[in-house]
Parts: structure tokens; sequence; C-alpha cells
């Protein structure tokens, strides 16, 4: 299909999956290879659009649906806009969640149908799956005291609603993760990311084999 490679990372709020992107497409630039470094949803200008509203606190009362079709909203642009022509161009795609955080999220957490999510998943990535895909795995009430933490700072204040959802939920979360890895082992490397930035980044490169 293409001749980049494309490498996701995932995990509940907190697990460091940003600060992992970020040094993991350093290290493979540094080795000589073009790197286009993404994040869902936001990862264009009409996704960035729609992150405000689906990260914004104050977007508390939207409807499960709502929120599903938006994800799949802004991946459809993603993929179409920078994923797809970035692979193709040979590039390696390190992207900060995709489809598997709708399948955590909206089918595990929401509750929303598991089938319908994958139907439309197809549908919203045009079929294009990763190649790897780093699970940073991290106890739900230590990856919300760092999650909590870093919105306190205002830098990211206007992006914590889903901080917000009872631990209930995010446990949902970390266990849909947990499941979907485990169904898929080739392709999910499961990291433990409760150690520090080096030590992750470390543990992600031996497995990933990068």
């Amino acid at each position: 299909m293409s001749n980049g490679l494309f490498i996701t990372l995932e995990g509940v709020e907190g697990c460091g999956k940003t600060t992992q992107a970020r040094l993991l497409a350093e290290y493979i630039q540094n080795s000589g290879r073009r790197v286009v470094l993404t994040r869902e949803p936001g990862g264009t200008a009409i996704g960035r659009r729609i992150r405000e509203i689906l990260l914004d606190p104050a977007s508390k009362g939207i409807d499960s649906r709502t929120e599903l079709l938006l994800y799949f909203a802004d991946r459809a642009q993603h993929v179409a806009e920078v994923i797809e022509p970035a692979l193709a161009d040979g590039a390696v795609v390190i992207c900060d969640r995709f489809a598997d955080a709708t399948t955590a999220y909206q089918g595990f957490g929401r509750g929303i149908d598991l089938e319908l999510v994958a139907d439309l998943n197809d549908v919203a990535t045009n079929g294009l799956t990763p190649d790897i895909t780093l699970l940073l795995d991290i106890p739900v009430a230590e990856g919300l005291r760092r999650a909590r933490i870093r919105n306190g700072d205002g830098n990211q204040a206007r992006e914590g609603r889903f901080e917000e959802e009872p631990d209930e939920f995010h446990e949902k979360v970390r266990q849909g993760y947990l499941t979907i890895a485990s169904c898929e082992t080739e392709r999910f490397k499961v990291i433990d990311a409760s150690g520090t930035e080096e030590e992750v980044q470390t543990a992600i490169r031996e497995k990933a084999a990068l």
C-alpha cells in the first residue's frame, strides 16, 4: 500500500503519549528518515476546529453519537490530507492517537456498539491500519493525576473535558485498550508508562525494534 511506516501511540489520559511521540520522532529523524509527527484530533486545519469542540469542557453536554461522528470527521480529513500522502511519499508517520482511541473511548468507554465503531472507522481511515501501535499503559489514578497537573498549568486548560469524566469511565477505556491489544498482538506493543520519560522511550525503541 505505502512505502512509509505508520506508527500510532495510544493510552489513557496522562500516559505521556505526546511527549513520547515527540521523542520518538526526534530519534527516527536523527537516523536520517523523514518523519511526519501529527495527532488526533487536530492534525489538520479543519481538525483543529473539531478538536476545540471535542476537548473543551464547555462541550460537556455533547451527545455520544455527535462525539463519535466528530472524531470520524476529523480522522477522514486527517487521513486524506496528511497521513496517506506522507506514507505514499515514504515518510514515517507518527500519530498521537488514531482509530484505536475511538474504539477504546467511544466503544468501550461510552458503550457504543463496537461493530458500528469498527465499520465507521473503516470508512474514516479508508481502510488504513497502523504498522505499529504503541500502547502506553498506566494505572488510571496515576494517569489522571498527571493529566490534571498538566492541565492546571493553564496551557491546556481548555482541553480537559475527558479528565472530568468519572474514574469508572477511564477504567473502561484502559481495559478496552488492553482488550484490543490482546486481540492484535502483532501490531500492538504494550509499554509500561509509569517510569521516567527516558525509561519509557527506551522501552518503546526496544519493543518496536526502532
